[in-house]
């Protein structure tokens, strides 16, 4: 009997399922940061951090392991971003996001 090694290895994220990744990880940091950021700067983080998730797909599907790893990319990608966008330190939504991802 023959092992495929298909196995072991995991399809892409389908669009749809990045988009409610993305949203669930950051509703998590909010919560996290305490203070309230308005429902339409959530939205425009949410699309921000899809299209770098989209633009890093291969990347992140190689490490979806390791939470570390993934945070540290969101630290440099997507952080500095987002806090411009919400008026937040970068710090404490770093600290915020690494709670609500696991990292």
């Amino acid at each position: 009997m023959k092992m495929s090694q298909e196995k072991h290895t995991a399809a892409l994220p389908s669009p749809r399922t990045i988009r409610r990744a993305c949203a669930n990880e950051l509703y998590r940091t909010v919560k996290r940061l305490k203070e309230h950021i308005p429902a339409s700067l959530v939205e425009k983080a949410e699309k921000l951090y899809v299209e770098r998730v989209i633009g890093n797909l291969l990347w992140i599907h190689d490490h979806r392991s390791n939470r570390k790893a993934l945070a540290d990319w969101w630290d440099d990608t997507v952080r500095d971003d987002i806090a411009k966008l919400w008026g937040v330190d970068k710090e404490r939504l770093s600290q915020a996001f690494r709670s609500a991802f696991g990292a």
